[in-house]
């Protein structure tokens, strides 16, 4: 058991990823294959292209990572480099405070 689950056991720890840029093949597989490598259970996605753009939107379960949430955004960018995305991974209790009304 990590000392993440261990302090806090069975209780997830949601995270908002967001991607939003030019369409092109790849892009959810590249997400995706990122959180897995990373342990992180996708919790729900949503996705819609809007012209020439695609946006996407998930959130996610980090308990179970062994890593950190800022070194999770490192490895998207990093995978996601060239493919024209904008992505961003946030808490969802920030996400949620930056985006009320």
């Amino acid at each position: 058991m990590s000392a993440k689950e261990e302090s806090n056991p069975g209780k997830k720890e949601l995270v908002v990823v967001t991607s939003i840029g030019i369409d092109r093949p790849g892009i959810v597989a590249a997400i995706t294959g990122v959180l897995a490598e990373a342990n992180v259970n996708i919790e729900d996605i949503s996705q819609t292209i809007m012209g020439e753009y695609f946006t996407m939107i998930l959130l996610a379960d980090i308990s179970k990572s062994a890593i950190k949430l800022e070194e999770l955004q490192k490895r998207l960018e990093k995978k996601t480099e060239g493919m024209g995305q904008n992505i961003r991974v946030q808490h969802e209790n920030v996400f949620k405070a930056m985006n009320r009304i």
